[in-house]
């Protein structure tokens, strides 16, 4: 028998090919729409996957202000936040939120979905996000992807 064949090759920073992908963000709703995406960054749907390494691809988000929340979670669900004064809690709903930011109640969910360290902090840098159907990565060639393909 032969015993090299069942060596485990671990990805590294110079052996993973990352690929930039768009998805679309037109009536996705928000936590299986962010699951699917912390998915493809932290590059678990390639049979190379290695946890310690960003083996993810790069995905682009539009239309993020087209996000769907189910229930009553546009109104009654809560972001906190502390400006880091005394007395300096914040509250905000995801509606508020969409007026002010649209961009930050998509990149919210997806970075409460990635690692809480070092390795996290470098996969959301992988992550683009923008509010109409325009972005600026033409020039690294995006395939687009619809979510129930992977």
């Amino acid at each position: 028998m032969d015993t090299l064949s069942y060596k485990t090759v671990s990805a590294n920073k110079a052996t993973v090919t990352k690929e930039w992908v768009v998805i679309d963000a037109t009536d996705q709703v928000l936590g299986r729409f962010a699951s699917r995406i912390a998915l493809i960054l932290r590059g678990k749907h390639k049979p190379s996957y290695t946890p310690h390494v960003d083996c993810g691809d790069n995905v682009i988000v539009i239309n993020a202000d087209k996000v769907r929340l189910t229930g009553k979670k546009m109104t009654e669900k809560v972001y906190v936040r502390h400006t880091g004064y005394p007395g300096g809690q914040r509250f905000a709903t995801p509606k508020e939120l969409l007026t002010r930011k649209p961009l930050a109640v998509v990149e919210h969910a997806v970075k409460g979905m990635l690692p809480k360290n070092r390795l996290g902090a470098e996969l959301f840098r992988n992550l683009f996000v923008y509010t109409g159907p325009e972005h600026p990565h033409e020039a690294q060639q995006p395939k687009e992807i619809h979510l129930n393909e992977i």
